[in-house]
């Protein structure tokens, strides 16, 4: 028979033991929610009105960070991103002029990128050719050259916020046609006149894409697919 100090000493063991154990369950639990959100899935808060209708303030949606590692992002997608420096209040900047004094959006963003997370659309994809009219996207696909006005087409987009006042917003529009660079994306919010994005300074870069919205679970009532 085991004497009252060896009994003691057993459980003094098993209680260390179960310390132990919930120390490390609780570690490795951690441990797997940092890497989920940094190269699975990751949460995002809506912060402007620039997605309203599709997604309002505060609403929260899941990010698929797998996506830009497997394949580029597909017009319409809804992607989380870095944005080019020029995008940052204190910057406020196009990216590299295509000619001294051009008010245009760039053709190329700033070589930095910002340190803020955005949340828009893709509109067009590398090689496109595009002009907003506005708050509508007009695209011209495949052609190296400027294309002529006739081959501009204006996109399907009944995600738009139409009750958005872009016939006043000077920011809406792009007259004269950009192409979009090799490995890069044009960004658009729904809420055309309320939206910051590649219209003030340019297309983003595929390295700069952290994922693709994929569900949105906050609040209740628009839980969904996006």
């Amino acid at each position: 028979m085991a004497t009252l100090k060896e009994r003691e000493g057993k459980r003094k063991k098993s209680s260390t033991s179960s310390v132990i154990e919930f120390f490390v369950i609780v570690g490795v639990a951690i441990g797997l929610a940092f890497g989920i959100q940094k190269f699975l899935v990751k949460p995002f808060r809506i912060p402007s009105p620039s997605m309203v209708p599709t997604l309002k303030v505060g609403q929260r949606v899941l990010v698929n960070r797998l996506g830009p590692h497997f394949g580029d992002p597909s017009r319409g997608d809804i992607v989380v991103f870095k944005p080019p420096r020029g995008a940052d209040p204190s910057v406020d900047q196009c990216g590299i002029p295509r000619q001294p004094g051009d008010k245009q959006p760039c053709a190329k963003p700033t070589p930095e990128q910002s340190n803020s997370n955005f949340i828009k659309r893709v509109v067009a994809l590398p090689g496109d050719w595009i002009e907003i009219k506005k708050g509508r996207v007009y695209l011209a696909k495949g052609a190296k050259a400027k294309p002529p006005q006739s081959a501009f087409k204006e996109q399907d987009e009944p995600f738009i916020n139409k009750d958005g006042n872009d016939a006043n917003c000077s920011l809406c529009n792009l007259p004269d046609p950009i192409q979009v660079p090799p490995g890069h994306f044009f960004m658009m919010g729904d809420n055309r006149a309320e939206s910051d994005d590649s219209r003030q300074w340019g297309p983003v870069p595929k390295k700069w894409i952290i994922g693709r919205a994929f569900f949105t679970y906050w609040p209740p009532d628009r839980i969904g697919t996006l």
